[in-house]
């Protein structure tokens, strides 16, 4: 399992698409922890972005592990392609999954840290079973789709939650949140028991990403 700390893992949704190796290279002077990428089919989410070979360019460019979102319909087809594109962590969705267990077993085989994400609707007592298992947990704290959208607020629940059952199970899990994360509720966020945060728009909108990223690892 990993080292518990805070992470810090900026979305490339929300980053310059024609100039992506400049805005990975720019987290990564800043002090970002991992790069977050979010790949979507426009099946499982109303929206299509990057695959497979944009994360093989990633991986030349950039020391940082790639931290990989697949919010796809049927992933286990595209498992060992992101292994073999360079995916560090690879987190697949509660609800594409109908043989979980078997999905988040074959990513470990495969070398990837196994991570498992719940949409907003989805109960974390759901994952109950299968924790012992998981590297992460994946809360999102926004529909899954589009960037820049404001954090959901039955959220905080569901982290508090999360973090009660990977405690009472002794569990190394980390708790990931994506979507709506900003400067000012990211302290908040580190006390209900969150380790990675997600954060695209806040980060890569912003005149100065490299302080943004500075100011959410130093929370006041």
């Amino acid at each position: 399992m990993a080292e518990k700390k805070m992470l810090i893992s900026p979305s490339i949704l929300s980053a310059d698409m024609a100039n992506l190796g400049d805005a990975v290279a720019q987290a990564e002077a800043a002090g970002a922890d991992w790069i977050h990428v979010d790949v979507m089919d426009g099946r499982f989410v109303p929206n299509i972005t990057i695959g497979i070979p944009v994360v093989a360019a990633l991986k030349k460019g950039t020391r940082l592990p790639l931290d990989v979102h697949l919010m796809i319909t049927d992933p286990d087809r595209y498992l060992e392609q992101y292994r073999d594109a360079g995916a560090d962590w690879l987190t697949v969705h509660y609800e594409t999954c109908p043989h979980l267990h078997r999905t988040v077993q074959r990513i470990r085989e495969l070398g990837m840290e196994p991570g498992v994400s719940l949409n907003p609707h989805t109960d974390v007592s759901l994952l109950e079973n299968i924790l012992p298992y998981l590297n992460m947990v994946l809360i999102m704290t926004v529909n899954p789709g589009f960037g820049g959208q404001t954090f959901i607020e039955a959220s905080w629940n569901k982290i508090r939650r999360m973090r009660n059952m990977i405690d009472q199970a002794g569990s190394g899990t980390l708790i990931q949140v994506d979507g709506g994360v900003t400067e000012k509720n990211v302290g908040d966020l580190v006390e209900a028991g969150v380790d990675v945060f997600v954060v695209g728009n806040t980060i890569f909108s912003a005149e100065d990403p490299l302080q943004v990223i500075r100011n959410l690892k130093n929370p006041a």
